[in-house]
């Protein structure tokens, strides 16, 4: 049996491997959190991982909220950087592998393509620097991390833009939602079934740690995601509310958000043999789960 301990007990992507290590059978999924593990006080992380007995770490859990980062610096650099360090130092010491969870918002933006991992990054706010100060603490701390950089994660836990979209769609007759910043949209299921995929691959040793782009197959604009999560819900019975598309500037938050965070997975197909699923898929599939 293996076990695979993943920090971060609540959050989408530990949820998600907890529930889909029901298949497969040789995996035991042990999700850690708070108060025994906390990435933002360091000093628990080593213990609770060792505790565990791990035969691979993931780290899932981050200091998320990309506006309060801005005003919150500290606690993002303090999750995001020197807890995943501190993982990443408890499973080298353990001699086990290591994953990290990455973003997007380590890139500008700036790009009219989509990204691919050897592009220079250059972060636009507080959560995508303290996100890419966590992958140097990380390749600093282990011989040979695996980074996994994804993006716009939904899930049906959890606090996510499906799960908003869903709930404002009952509240109101109009939303208003960006149609000038490109991504691609990601199940938490999917990066969790990616994640049990290649786990005997990473126990076999037959590749080094890197960086790779993990997220969902094509890209939308935030709208045209809210245009497709409502037809996905207007086929089950759901509302349906008029979307009307707007520019970044006619919704001003406290971070500066990429235009451009498309996402190259090429990389990880040839390394791993495989992708994930077309965004409309899985989002479909998220949509009907939670209207059941």
């Amino acid at each position: 049996m293996i076990r695979l301990v993943v920090t971060g007990r609540s959050g989408q992507v530990a949820t998600s491997l907890a529930e889909r290590a029901a298949m497969h059978p040789g995996i035991d999924v042990i999700t850690l959190g708070r108060p025994d593990l906390d990435l933002e006080r360091p000093e628990t992380v080593g213990p609770a991982i060792q505790a565990a007995r791990p035969g691979i770490v993931v780290n899932a859990a981050a200091f998320t909220a990309v506006d309060k980062a801005e005003s919150e610096s500290g606690r993002a650099f303090s999750a995001n950087r020197d807890g995943a360090g501190a993982a990443a130092a408890a499973a080298h010491a353990l001699g086990v592998p290591f994953i990290q969870l990455s973003t997007d918002y380590v890139y500008p933006g700036d790009k009219p393509a989509p990204y691919v991992e050897t592009d220079a990054t250059g972060p636009l706010g507080v959560y995508g620097a303290s996100k890419l100060a966590g992958e140097e603490a990380v390749k600093a701390a282990h011989a040979s991390p695996v980074i996994f950089r994804t993006a716009w994660v939904y899930s049906p836990f959890g606090a996510n833009f499906v799960k908003t979209m869903l709930r404002l769609g009952k509240e109101r007759d109009v939303l208003r939602v960006v149609d000038d910043q490109r991504g691609n949209p990601t199940s938490a299921i999917d990066i969790a079934d990616a994640i049990l995929k290649v786990v005997p691959d990473l126990l076999a040793g037959t590749g080094t740690g890197g960086t790779y782009h993990l997220c969902g197959e094509g890209s939308v604009t935030w709208c045209g995601f809210a245009r497709h999560i409502f037809d996905a819900a207007a086929s089950r019975g759901g509302a349906r509310p008029q979307i009307e598309a707007i520019t970044t500037a006619g919704f001003p938050t406290p971070a500066r958000r990429p235009a451009n965070s498309m996402l190259d997975t090429s990389a990880f197909a040839a390394r791993f043999g495989f992708r994930l699923r077309p965004w409309q898929d899985a989002v479909t599939e998220t949509v009907e789960r939670l209207l059941v």
